[in-house]
């Protein structure tokens, strides 16, 4: 199984003493010579007076942008541990017992407009950097990472399940071969909410409902090896309540786990459904 997950967009600084960034112990050190290259452009943008404006923030994250000219020299920690968004949390990939967290180092990677892909064990600074974002010098993100992607992660998923909780800007920086010899299962997870008997997308959930899933992969006994295991999985989830709606107070209870067929080369869809 390979579980691809986005960043969270904030994310937790190291505690002060930790260890620096070493790049050559990063997942897929083939990633390297780019991982240095978008350090130094990212810096001098970020040194910019307009540099807020170029990665597309706010100015009250001001501070968070200045830090990204430092990288080097900042304290590092895990990334299951810096990254800690909504997905992370559900997921809880910070506290996996031994056996999961082993199968999350193997299995787990997180796009990164920065560093490409990460693990969950390795070692990085906080920085604000989206895969959105077209930098001076380097364009769009989504566009510079794609062929040394497709170089690294094409061979690692091929005869795997890859379980694509990404979001539109992060698929575009690689998207697994379903064709070929290089050839995955790749199936995309769709979260959907029943309503008066009618379907609709869920966005605001959607990400903590794919972190639920995502920690139960890591964590059930059996690693899923085909779409029909991550079927199965999801299945194993209905009945149970996936969250709580912040105010209303409302649980939201999964009840129904589908997989769809998609187009020719693109994904299988995992549809789970709320209630």
């Amino acid at each position: 199984m390979l579980l691809l997950l986005p960043p969270s967009e904030g994310k937790t600084p190291a505690p002060d003493g930790a260890a620096p960034l070493d790049l050559s112990t990063l997942a897929h050190p083939e990633l390297t010579e780019r991982r240095e290259e978008m350090l130094t452009h990212l810096a001098r943008t970020s040194a910019r007076p307009d540099a807020t404006a170029v990665l597309g923030v706010g100015d009250g994250l001001a501070d968070e942008v200045a830090r990204n000219t430092t990288l080097r020299e900042t304290p590092t920690a895990r990334a299951a541990e810096v990254y800690t968004g909504v997905l992370y949390a559900a997921a809880g990939l910070a506290g996996l017992p031994d056996a999961a967290a082993q199968r999350a180092h193997a299995s787990v990677l997180t796009f990164s407009g920065l560093w490409g892909v990460v693990a969950p064990g390795d070692r990085i600074p906080a920085y604000r950097l989206g895969m959105g974002v077209s930098l001076p010098d380097v364009g769009r993100l989504a566009a510079y990472w794609k062929p040394a992607l497709a170089e690294v992660l094409d061979a690692r998923a091929a005869g795997d399940v890859v379980v694509d909780c990404r979001s539109a800007t992060y698929v575009a920086a690689w998207k697994p071969r379903t064709t070929g010899a290089d050839a995955a299962e790749w199936v995309e997870v769709r979260v959907l909410r029943e309503t008066g008997g009618k379907r609709t997308v869920v966005s605001h959930n959607a990400k903590h409902t794919r972190g639920v899933l995502a920690g139960h992969l890591l964590r059930r006994e059996h690693e899923a090896r085909t779409s029909e295991d991550v079927l199965k999985a999801a299945q194993e989830l209905v009945g149970s309540v996936v969250l709580t709606e912040i105010g209303s107070g409302k649980d939201q209870t999964l009840i129904e786990a589908n997989l769809l067929d998609g187009r020719p080369r693109g994904p299988r869809t995992l549809e789970l459904v709320l209630a």
